[in-house]
């Protein structure tokens, strides 16, 4: 089913990294949804750029591409993730800019950080991902899911300072020393850059969990408890798409664009006794 073009206001606005006659790239803040759908009843990002660009994708007709359909948006990244988007601002630019992410030539920089300390400082995952029979909202490493490949570098580690910090926070605020003992059950964390060779839905978030290293604040995959306590200090998922590299639909030049990490998330590195490297 078509969604009409209307005018639906945005509580946030996404920062305009780069723009051109063809192709618009965005810096998505977290909490916006990316595209439009029947469930999803709060402004999106697709939303903001049907407010605010007049492109020819807006002519709805019978016989509606997938162009029109999804405003020119190229590719999604999650509501709780933030970072690099493309969008084509021309049917032509569109249709070439997914070729390149289905011929994999597109590349891609996410930073995270996860629970524990990787053995290994880089490595591949390659690992099937495919949605859970049992909870369809989920992913997982299945024989039967799609082939996924994610490329990893441990950019820092924080070794049980975060449980130090923790400890500063009780006697500041004079909270229950209870709560201490159940954050010293992850007391060490890493900082990764991941490269997703593939763009499996959810797939960064399950192959490090594949790992067990799940996501800090990562409601999905690092289990309840985890998660909730995660959030005490770090209120959303910590995952940022940094970097895009692409090449120009019309110039056939490398383009490479990038995204410093928002405020949250390097207030969330504060409570671990480090910055953003």
């Amino acid at each position: 089913m078509l969604l009409r073009s209307k005018k639906v206001k945005t509580t946030v606005t996404p920062n305009i990294l780069f723009e051109d006659s063809v192709v618009l790239v965005v810096d998505k803040p977290a909490g916006l949804v990316v595209n439009r759908a029947e469930s999803v009843k709060e402004p999106t990002l697709q939303d903001w750029v049907i407010n605010n660009f007049q492109f020819s994708i807006f002519n709805f007709q019978d016989g509606i591409t997938e162009f029109e359909k999804r405003s020119g948006i190229v590719h999604r990244i999650d509501k709780e993730t933030s970072g690099v988007l493309l969008v084509a601002k021309t049917p032509e630019a569109f249709v070439e800019l997914q070729r390149q992410f289905k011929e994999r030539e597109i590349e891609k920089t996410y930073i995270a950080l996860v629970h524990g300390k990787f053995e290994r400082e880089q490595g591949v995952i390659n690992a099937s991902v495919g949605r859970l029979p049992w909870n369809r909202e989920r992913f997982g490493i299945l024989p039967g899911g799609r082939e996924a490949e994610t490329r990893y570098k441990v950019v820092k580690n924080y070794d049980k300072v975060a449980s130090s910090a923790y400890e500063l926070r009780i006697k500041n605020n004079g909270r229950d020393k209870a709560h201490n003992s159940l954050f010293k059950i992850h007391d060490s964390y890493s900082l990764v850059e991941f490269y997703p060779k593939t763009g499996r839905t959810h797939q960064i978030r399950v192959h490090a969990k594949y790992l067990h290293h799940a996501l800090v604040s990562d409601t999905f995959y690092a289990g309840r408890k985890t998660s909730r306590r995660d959030r005490e200090w770090c209120p959303r998922l910590f995952l940022h798409a940094a970097k895009i590299s692409f090449t120009h639909p019309e110039t056939k030049e490398r383009v490479v664009i990038e995204s410093l990490l928002p405020g949250d998330l390097q207030s969330a590195l504060s409570h671990l006794g480090g910055v953003n490297p």
